[in-house]
């Protein structure tokens, strides 16, 4: 299988005796950087390997990398001491590099694929606001998720700041469930900053409130998340609406796509969502599960009912084969770089490089009977 280049590693560390957060330069790129030489961790290129050496006094060194592909210059990474852990927190050129903000939620998803724990880990929030200081400034995009991001309140508030300060032109996306956001006066905090650049990113998974709570496992989360929803809607926030699809949300899909338009007229991005076969998902498969070729007149009604009525659709992580062909203008590469995956028989599909292709945890027993390559001969006039 090609792709999932991993966020971690493990190294020869040396030289660090508390934890440390640093940028990956070049020894070019370190001359006319403005970052001080403690921040930085000069990369170079040997018959070994990349070796990694903090410039000046300080003796931090990483050696001897596992997997040689995981850090190249631009990256952001974390170093323990005592540990031979090397972790990626932001990856130059990526298209999907994300801020975990904590691991606590107050959802339960049937399909979750981190499962909240409830602890305390505000530690987070001091390495957020580190990672974004080492930033490339002309980074086009950040994620932000968890857990639920806005349980973190005024902490989340501080991050905002900081990218709005060191980031003012790179578009953030903040992965919410939404609910605290029936809460006006927080919703009012957090939605105001770096306004014009960020996107709430709110599931909804039906048109009635049984539907909803089921999935998410939190009597009354419909109605919380549809005053969350309206209080973003109040204050001009970008809102995109996420659906994932599988046994339970697919037979409301219409009347969910309907629910949207005629309810939420202030949406500007419906996603419509492969189920990731990580956390619960494996847990409540057989609750969950249902092959992405039995669902496409039902995906196909709800994409067509949004675009013909101008709301921008999108369809994330379903590789090509298994979509309508009508469908496919509405497909993204949409599965982070660090859990895509491409199987063997991906190899010669003439369509892969416009494909999302597959979750890294997505093994034979969670792949349609629909998937396969494609050959010139198929679009032949």
């Amino acid at each position: 299988m090609t792709g999932a280049v991993p966020l971690h590693t493990h190294a020869r560390v040396s030289g660090v005796d508390r934890p440390e957060i640093l940028k990956v330069l070049s020894p070019e790129e370190a001359v006319g950087s403005h970052l001080p030489p403690q921040d930085v961790l000069l990369f170079a290129e040997g018959i070994d390997g990349p070796s990694l050496t903090r410039p000046g006094d300080a003796p931090a060194r990483v050696e001897d990398l596992r997997d040689r592909r995981v850090i190249r210059p631009g990256d952001v990474v974390r170093l323990r001491p005592g540990g031979s852990l090397v972790s990626v927190l932001y990856r130059r050129g990526s298209t999907s590099n994300t801020l975990f903000a904590t691991e606590r939620c107050n959802s339960l998803c049937l399909m979750c694929s981190q499962p909240p724990r409830d602890e305390d880990d505000r530690w987070r929030v001091d390495e957020m606001l580190r990672v974004i200081s080492l930033v490339d400034r002309e980074e086009l995009q950040l994620g932000i998720t968890g857990g639920e991001p806005t349980l973190l309140g005024e902490d989340l508030a501080r991050v905002l700041d900081a990218i709005s300060v060191y980031l003012p032109d790179t578009q953030v996306q903040i992965l919410t469930n939404g609910r605290t956001f029936a809460d006006a006066a927080l919703a009012e905090r957090l939605a105001t900053i770096h306004r014009d650049r960020t996107v709430w990113a709110v599931p909804l998974y039906g048109d009635v409130a049984r539907l909803h709570d089921e999935v998410v496992d939190v009597e009354g989360a419909f109605r919380e998340t549809l005053d969350g929803l309206y209080q973003l809607g109040r204050l001009r926030a970008r809102v995109e609406i996420r659906v994932v699809l599988h046994q339970l949300t697919i037979p409301r899909l219409a009347q969910l796509s309907a629910f949207i338009y005629r309810r939420l007229p202030f949406v500007n991005h419906v996603a419509l969502m492969g189920l990731e076969p990580m956390g619960f998902a494996k847990t409540n498969r057989d609750r969950l599960w249902i092959d992405p070729a039995d669902y496409q007149a039902e995906l196909a009604a709800a994409v067509f009912h949004l675009a013909a009525r101008g709301l921008p659709v999108s369809i994330y992580n379903l590789p090509l084969c298994v979509l309508d062909r009508r469908l496919w203008p509405f497909a993204r590469q949409s599965i982070s770089g660090w859990k895509n995956i491409y199987p063997p028989d991906c190899k010669d599909c003439v369509v892969r490089d416009h494909c999302a292709g597959f979750f890294a945890s997505a093994g034979p027993t969670w792949r349609s009977r629909a998937v396969r390559p494609f050959q010139f001969e198929e679009f032949a006039a």
